[in-house]
């Protein structure tokens, strides 16, 4: 079975060891279906901390 693991040098190193690298569109398609399924089951939750994000960006990013 063939490994989804990337093997690649890292040309800067003297010794040029090899580094396994995992893709990460799996992971980050995780994350997001969990948040969406998150906020399909608490939208109030994800509404208040959007609303508090939004408040605190917005005073502290204020162009006046």
């Amino acid at each position: 079975m063939a490994s989804s693991r990337e093997e690649h040098t890292d040309s800067e190193s003297r010794n040029e060891t090899r580094v396994q690298t995992a893709p990460r569109e799996p992971t980050t398609k995780n994350v997001l279906e969990h948040f969406h399924e998150y906020g399909r089951e608490r939208p109030e939750i994800v509404a208040l901390w959007s609303f508090g994000i939004g408040f605190v960006l917005g005073w502290k990013l204020k162009l006046w």
